[in-house]
């Protein structure tokens, strides 16, 4: 891990032009944190599109995507994951010459292929560790949040350097830069999108929260217990590991925890575990989420109804709207 802001410097890429594709989250967040930092930055877009006069009322300069990448030294690609190959394809490509570099904050594309550049170019990953608006709040304040350092290929002998000026010029240097390669930060992350931050914890609470409501316990209490009061326990282990929730617990929370927990995590859960990384790993997850992104997402369109159907949902926005102040 490096902890440090002397040791990075963001000199490589002073006079150099960013073009930043796409402004969602993570592409208002990096560009506007390197345009504060005094980088050349112009945000590649869709002309006239939803983000077009967003972040022009931001002060950020803006051009078609072919434009920006056109006259840009580097290209950071941050659309998302199923549009990429094809906006690379007919607004990236022709321009990717040997003086840019290539840049992503995550791996996706280039570890499945799905996005070869020439072998004469850069191509890099500066990857925070955080949601967008968390990575602005943070820089503002005058910190940063984590990131990931990555190198795909080295043709100038400049890659990393230009990465870790990136990450400096975002902020995220003053909170710690890990190096890794593309596949092991594409593979940890979607693993971790499924088995745990996403699907995992999703399931567990709706699997909570029916068991209780089943049983005839009531809806708003389940929802409390399952789904409000998460929040603050993982507040807890952000804070300072399990072993500081644990401490924070009452006893008998912490007796239950340790010695029931492990009747819900068991050996089949690792199991389905190992294979969902396997899927990850070997392109097979890969694959049918593109197939799915092709179709037209069907599946994903129904999955979002009947999770908007589910009795947390309607249970939770009743509740959540008690919650707003009325004055």
């Amino acid at each position: 891990m490096v902890n440090i802001i002397n040791d990075v410097s963001i000199s490589l890429i002073k006079g150099k032009t960013i073009a930043v594709i796409g402004y969602g989250a993570q592409g208002r967040a990096q560009a506007l944190c390197m345009h504060d930092s005094g980088i050349d930055v112009v945000v590649g877009l869709r002309e006239n599109g939803p983000s077009w006069q967003k972040a022009k009322d931001d002060g950020l300069k803006v051009a078609t995507v072919s434009q920006a990448v056109q006259n840009a030294d580097i290209i950071h690609v941050l659309i998302p994951d199923e549009v990429q190959q094809d906006v690379y394809e007919k607004e990236i490509q022709e321009y990717m010459s040997g003086n840019k570099t290539l840049s992503f904050s995550h791996g996706f594309n280039i570890v499945y292929k799905r996005i070869v550049p020439p072998e004469n170019i850069d191509v890099i990953m500066v990857a925070p560790k955080a949601p967008g608006t968390e990575e602005r709040k943070q820089y503002k304040q005058g910190f940063g949040v984590p990131a990931l350092i990555a190198v795909h290929q080295d043709a100038t002998g400049n890659a990393k350097k230009t990465a870790f000026a990136m990450a400096k010029a975002c902020g995220f240097s003053r909170a710690g830069l890990l190096e890794c390669t593309f596949e092991q930060e594409t593979f940890e992350d979607l693993f971790g999108e499924q088995a745990v931050l996403c699907g995992g914890v999703a399931e567990l609470i709706k699997a909570g929260f029916e068991t209780l409501t089943e049983a005839g316990y009531p809806p708003e209490m389940a929802y409390f217990e399952c789904l409000h009061e998460m929040k603050l326990i993982v507040d807890l282990i952000y804070e300072g590991g399990i072993s500081r929730m644990y401490d924070v617990v009452s006893n008998t929370a912490e007796y239950g925890g340790r010695t029931q927990g492990r009747k819900i995590i068991t050996d089949e859960t690792k199991k389905a575990m190992k294979t969902m990384l396997t899927r990850v790993e070997d392109g097979s997850f890969a694959k049918e989420w593109m197939d799915e992104y092709k179709n037209g997402l069907p599946n994903l369109e129904k999955m979002r109804q009947e999770e908007k159907n589910h009795p947390i949902e309607t249970v939770g926005r009743e509740i959540r709207s008690m919650f707003r102040r009325k004055d």
